[in-house]
């Protein structure tokens, strides 16, 4: 079959297309006839080798598919000829992917490939961190960094959904446009959103921030928070990795909180299956319907990747496949 495979760890230049062996199966194991791959930060971080899953070289990046089951072991949800998203975690960026059971999830008849490709990494993300880390309550005001990307765009739109008023920080007016359509009630820029948040909020702050940015705005994103809010920590886009004074969580009785989506679920392979059970209902209205940015057919993996390298994307990127 053919795949991408990262073969150097030299950034997405390293990225080849190639003709591999395909995965057999088994072990539980269903096997996916890939339609569609979304793009991932982790994906690029792997192309350096700089994400804290290194799998020994050559290896096929790609952490998120759509497509149809070619087989299924008994006693699972889905079955061949099955349409389904899938979170194989590595491998995604190739004609056919096996996915361990519980990480593969039936898609509505009227959602695309390449829509429900952009759906499981980044939506399965946002959702633990909003429900279950955030504590998310309808009618709590949340600020978004990074809200023209794929994780951004899923968080804006999930805590419109849940009933918050969202304030999208973007780089630009075009992504500022994205956010909008994504549900952003307001959109700030980043060079002043502390101010610009004073003003939206009448002073009294955010309730919760999501941030897969860090960097140099993650203190004034905590000075931003209202008594009680909480700052999602959920990736370093901006490559630095930030510190927090605690005396500042004391004072103001605010909290950073990890999100760690995946380590957290490697124990618990149950809470994705319910995790999707929350969030198909949406998907299947048109709630939740991920802004695509581009796509790509597989030939062009390095121009996707270096799309999110060099921060271009405007909302998701997808690799059409097949």
């Amino acid at each position: 079959m053919r795949a991408a495979q990262i073969t150097t760890l030299d950034g997405p230049s390293a990225v080849r297309v190639t003709e591999v062996d395909e995965p057999c199966g088994g072990d539980g194991t269903v096997v996916i006839d890939v339609h569609a791959a979304g793009v991932t930060f982790p994906d690029l971080l792997q192309t350096r080798g700089l994400y804290q899953y290194r799998p020994e070289l050559p290896f096929v990046p790609g952490t998120e598919v759509a497509g149809v089951v070619r087989s299924a072991p008994d006693g699972v949800p889905v079955r061949a000829g099955d349409r389904v998203a899938a979170f194989p975690g590595i491998g995604g960026f190739a004609e056919t992917v096996a996915v361990r059971a519980d990480a593969v999830f039936g898609i509505p008849d009227t959602v695309s490939f390449v829509t429900a490709a952009a759906l499981p990494m980044n939506y399965l993300t946002v959702h633990f961190a909003l429900t279950r880390r955030g504590g998310l309550r309808e009618g709590e005001t949340v600020l978004v960094h990074g809200a023209g990307g794929g994780v951004g765009t899923a968080a804006v739109q999930l805590a419109s959904a849940l009933g918050a008023r969202v304030i999208a920080v973007t780089s630009s007016p075009g992504k500022g446009e994205v956010a909008r359509r994504a549900g952003a009630h307001d959109v700030v820029a980043p060079d002043d959103f502390r101010a610009a948040v004073k003003d939206l909020t009448g002073g009294s702050g955010v309730d919760v921030v999501v941030d897969p940015v860090g960097g140099d705005r993650f203190t004034d994103s905590l000075r931003c928070l209202a008594p009680e809010g909480r700052l999602l920590v959920i990736g370093f886009t901006a490559g630095e990795i930030p510190t927090v004074k605690v005396n500042r969580l004391l004072l103001n009785n605010i909290s950073v909180v990890g999100v760690g989506w995946g380590a957290f679920w490697a124990t618990r392979p149950d809470y994705l299956r319910r995790q999707w059970a929350e969030l198909r209902p949406l998907v299947e209205r048109g709630v939740l319907d991920p802004p695509i940015g581009a796509t790509y057919p597989l030939d062009d993996v390095t121009t996707a990747l270096t799309e999110l390298d060099t921060r271009s994307a405007k909302g998701k990127i997808v690799l059409a496949v097949r």
